[in-house]
């Protein structure tokens, strides 16, 4: 199977086990419920589950306790995206492709769906310990749900958010140790919590898991990176997004920082990096590999 089928058949997968775990609409709550379900379903290539899985998979994974994980994860993912494009935040009408969630049901409405998707996350994820055979798998359980704690929240993603916000506006007086900090901990901080719960639930060992924070650290800042610059070449028929928020928004990026050309010299050294952290274990996964070489040097 080529890498494209290989994806699209990964993608597949993903969505019915995402599908599986979401709330019925129904109940006086419906309307919430519909907002949380238009924004996981919105589309997109689920590839931080993707990388959780692949991670599982390499350190030989096989079993069911992944699945909430998978669920949860994208569910955290989507709220910050909801909450990310309301009109206090990035002020953004087009996700994946399609009207945001606050431009459908109204801004109070898509407040509460990233608020309920934040705590269904975690009572999907929880669900994990109904499913552990024994004390080694509730301790292994256990370690996956303080590692999507801690990376989404105030050490985490919403770490990185809080600076992201307080940089608007200070253009070239942030430095580059403040962005690196936003984009370590806004960006690749969900890309880390992904890796390291494939590999915590798999069973790998703590020098194999300290390996996969720092390759998806490299992942994730490569991947900011290049957001940046496609948010200056792409444009929304390409990236379902609208492009030139950034500019509009008075952001300091890493190519207004350092430059075009520096930004891609940049990223093309963290995604080697990234890539020989993963061909330096025993077991590979090809398909893992193309999926980071691809998610760095897309073009969309």
């Amino acid at each position: 199977m080529d890498f494209k089928n290989g994806m699209a058949a990964r993608i597949e997968e993903i969505e019915s086990v995402i599908k599986s775990f979401l709330p019925k609409e129904k109940g006086y709550q419906k309307t919430v419920i519909e907002a949380m379900n238009y924004s996981v379903l919105a589309g997109g290539k689920r590839l931080r589950p993707m990388l959780l899985w692949e991670t599982y998979r390499m350190f030989g994974g096989d079993g069911e306790e992944v699945n909430p994980f998978l669920a949860a994860l994208e569910m955290i993912h989507t709220y910050s995206l909801v909450h990310d494009d309301l009109p206090c935040m990035d002020d953004d009408e087009y996700r994946r492709g399609r009207k945001t969630t606050h431009a459908v049901y109204g801004e109070g409405m898509a407040v509460l769906a990233g608020d309920a998707l934040l705590n269904y996350a975690f009572e999907t994820a929880i669900s994990a310990l109904s499913k552990a055979k024994d004390a080694g798998e509730m301790e292994k359980v256990s370690k996956a749900l303080a590692i999507l704690s801690g990376k989404a929240g105030i050490y985490g993603m919403i770490g990185g958010q809080n600076a992201d916000i307080e940089a608007e506006d200070k253009g070239a007086v942030v430095s580059e140790e403040q962005l690196l900090f936003i984009y370590g901990y806004k960006t690749a901080a969900l890309i880390q919590c992904a890796m390291m719960i494939g590999a915590v639930l798999a069973d790998a060992g703590e020098e194999q898991i300290k390996k996969i924070e720092n390759c998806a650290y490299n992942i994730g800042v490569a991947f900011q990176i290049q957001d940046d610059i496609l948010d200056i070449t792409g444009s929304l028929e390409a990236l379902g997004k609208q492009t030139g928020s950034d500019e509009k928004n008075h952001k300091a990026t890493y190519v207004s920082l350092k430059g075009m050309e520096e930004a891609k010299k940049e990223v093309e050294r963290l995604s080697k990096e990234a890539m020989d952290i993963l061909g330096s274990f025993a077991e590979r996964n090809e398909f893992l590999e193309a999926l980071v070489e691809q998610l760095i040097t897309r073009e969309r």
